[in-house]
């Protein structure tokens, strides 16, 4: 979903900046935001409380970033374009499904935005599985929810653990260079520039 669906990876940086700057980090907080694409907010934190130390707790800065995210989020919209129109052109004929290592509210918020959410049966998040991404846990899930087997999927991605993510789990992964240039998703079956290059693919 982030990266793919909604232009989201540069406002998750941008909110856990303004986080960092109001804990008094400032640009001393340590963390490199491109080892985290594709990843949990979880996994951020984990490096930054093990690294800083901070007095809130794992949960109260989780609520904090959700909450202040989700409020950007909701006023930008902003899914990408073309998006609602291959998701519209696959769905009569083709089982969709997110599978994101987001929380179950950020994906609903997203999915409610552009009459997304009618298109995907099936939703898994980050919160039903015991490993993120680059483990295969929320693809395989999600497969399994839908009723079918690894082999039978393709995978819509733009980070370099989502590509190791579906290849873990025996899928074919399509990368689109929203968020890394093509080189660092050379481990795809096919790296893509846009939609209307997937949908070639896939139609």
């Amino acid at each position: 979903m982030d990266g793919v669906i909604v232009d989201s990876e540069p406002r998750h940086e941008q909110t856990f900046r303004e986080i960092f700057h109001e804990l008094g980090y400032g640009d001393r907080h340590g963390i490199h935001f491109h080892d985290y694409i594709g990843r949990s907010d979880r996994a951020l934190w984990d490096d930054f409380i093990a690294k800083h130390r901070p007095t809130q707790t794992l949960e109260a800065l989780t609520e904090l970033k959700q909450s202040r995210f989700l409020d950007n989020i909701r006023a930008a919209q902003p899914i990408f374009p073309g998006i609602p129109e291959l998701v519209a052109k696959l769905s009569p004929t083709t089982r969709l499904a997110v599978a994101s290592g987001s929380l179950h509210v950020v994906i609903e918020t997203v999915l409610g935005m552009r009459d997304l959410k009618r298109h995907f049966p099936v939703v898994v998040s980050v919160q039903d599985v015991a490993h993120p991404k680059p483990a295969p846990d929320i693809f395989l899930h999600a497969a399994k929810r839908l009723g079918v087997t690894p082999q039978e999927c393709v995978v819509i991605e733009d980070s370099a653990a989502g590509v190791a993510a579906a290849r873990a789990a025996s899928m074919r992964v399509i990368a689109i260079t929203n968020t890394l240039p093509a080189d660092k998703l050379r481990d795809a079956d096919a790296v893509e520039r846009n939609y209307g290059e997937i949908e070639r693919l896939l139609l």
